[in-house]
């Protein structure tokens, strides 16, 4: 991969994740954090509403079906470890219930179509 198709790539991350957390928030969400990094993972998103806190992961393509298709379970496991570290150094959110949802954009960013919100889309294992 050339590094001209990784910047690319990388705005193209960054411009989804933005999109996403404005779809969220117009969904009544408010942003805790964004790519947030731990040594076991990253999360794109961590929203709350209300009681709710949110594990959110992004996933942008050409496409909803390809987008969907590109949610992994591996990534999963990572973003739940990271989950778990964000809970352990943030224990004020320790009240709150938590799920894991996924954020699909699909199409060139000049179509701008809406970007759709999956609640619940997996669960950690117990």
């Amino acid at each position: 991969m050339s590094v001209e198709t990784r910047r690319k790539a990388h705005r193209m991350g960054h411009t989804a994740e933005w999109r996403a957390a404005w779809r969220l928030r117009l969904a009544g969400y408010t942003i805790v954090a964004q790519r947030y990094k731990t040594r076991l993972g990253e999360i794109d998103i961590v929203a709350r509403r209300g009681n709710l806190l949110a594990f959110v992961e992004v996933k942008a393509r050409a496409d909803f079906d390809a987008a969907t298709f590109a949610l992994r379970p591996g990534q999963f496991g990572r973003v739940a470890r990271a989950a778990n570290l964000f809970l352990a150094s943030h224990p004020r959110y320790a009240v709150c219930s938590v799920r894991f949802d996924a954020v699909l954009v699909a199409g060139p960013l000049w179509r701008k179509m809406w970007p759709r919100h999956l609640p619940d889309v997996w669960r950690a294992p117990e």
